[in-house]
């Protein structure tokens, strides 16, 4: 996890790659008043189930080093339901967002080393309601407030259910429908169902709308490399297994390392990355002064790649992680890749 910041942000991006392992069921709506939301609900969260009689005012948000759960509360117009919260990234493609995620309450806690709550000051903030960014958030081992600890004190618990398996290698092929449940799952749980729906639908038209520009372009081979992120190794943050596979994929390119391990960075030498057919370059923001002169140094290294001879590279934040904000990086994509399409 996070002893650094750069360790955060890793085990972050890990966390959206685990295995799925939850459901979600509904109790019936009253048929007197179809349009309230409906309580009780029940949801299956990594194998336990979780029954929510109204919806969650207390709500704390562990770091993990992701902004994709308190984004989609933010989203969802449930900001003023979070009592505390730990994540941040620092940039965002959505506008305000960065500024409204700093004006949310922390709970003055005294993170841990992980830069997360620890247990005691956990239980002593009252929540009825605590979202992890993957099930490893409630171990005891960690120093965390496990779930059940959390029970006694009335308050429900939920990590994305795509992310409920262990952190390491890819167990499932990470999608944009990941993001949808996620979205779905809270606006159960807060009785927002239909304003959940309400973004995925916008979502999936704007995605559409791209898939249909790009369908006849030329399909091109695309690096994603989060440099600020890189472990030792220059290119130890180079994408590998990852939901930006399927975001890329619906902007019509191709990730060159996709598939080179099973886990979520590829890790290839400089002599791999060299010999790489690159037609563009994805360079994704974190905590750089310059993320551009990042991109450009990379191009500057590689003159051989079809992406330094036209200049072809993109810049991103947190819309191409787990998040409310996919379509957004899928039409950025194919803008800067497929201007004739776009």
């Amino acid at each position: 996890m996070k002893i650094k910041p750069v360790l955060v942000a890793i085990g972050a991006l890990c966390l959206a790659a685990t295995a799925a392992c939850a459901t979600t069921t509904t109790a019936a709506e009253p048929a007197d008043n179809a349009k309230s939301p409906a309580y009780p609900v029940t949801i299956t969260n990594c194998g336990k189930e979780y029954t929510y009689t109204k919806a969650p005012s207390r709500v704390v948000v562990m770091n993990g080093g992701s902004v994709a759960e308190v984004s989609a509360l933010l989203e969802l117009g449930l900001g003023d339901k979070i009592v505390a919260n730990a994540q941040s990234y620092g940039d965002s493609e959505v506008p305000g967002r960065v500024e409204a995620i700093k004006a949310l309450p922390t709970g003055d806690i005294e993170l841990n080393e992980m830069m997360d709550i620890p247990r005691e000051a956990m239980i002593g903030l009252r929540p009825d309601f605590v979202i992890s960014t993957y099930d490893g958030g409630f171990r005891a081992e960690a120093g965390f407030a496990t779930r059940d600890d959390l029970a006694k004190i009335g308050a429900n618990t939920y990590a994305p259910q795509s992310a409920c398996g262990e952190v390491g290698t890819v167990s499932h092929k990470p999608t944009i429908e990941d993001s949808y449940t996620m979205l779905r799952d809270l606006g159960k749980i807060f009785g927002v169902s239909d304003k959940a729906e309400k973004i995925i639908a916008d979502s999936e038209e704007r995605i559409a709308a791209v898939e249909k520009k790009v369908a006849d372009a030329e399909k091109l081979n695309a690096m994603l490399i989060i440099p600020g992120m890189a472990m030792g190794d220059q290119f130890s943050s180079v994408g590998d297994n990852g939901i930006w596979n399927d975001i890329m994929a619906k902007a019509g390119v191709t990730n060159a390392f996709a598939g080179a391990s099973e886990n979520m960075f590829a890790n290839p030498s400089k002599e791999q990355v060299a010999k790489a057919d690159i037609d563009a370059l994805i360079v994704v923001n974190y905590m750089s002064a310059d993320p551009d002169a990042d991109a450009k140094k990379l191009l500057d290294q590689f003159p051989q790649w079809d992406a330094a001879k036209n200049n072809r590279y993109v810049v991103l934040s947190d819309s191409i992680y787990l998040g409310p904000s996919n379509a957004i990086a899928v039409e950025e994509i194919a803008k800067a890749f497929h201007p004739d399409a776009s």
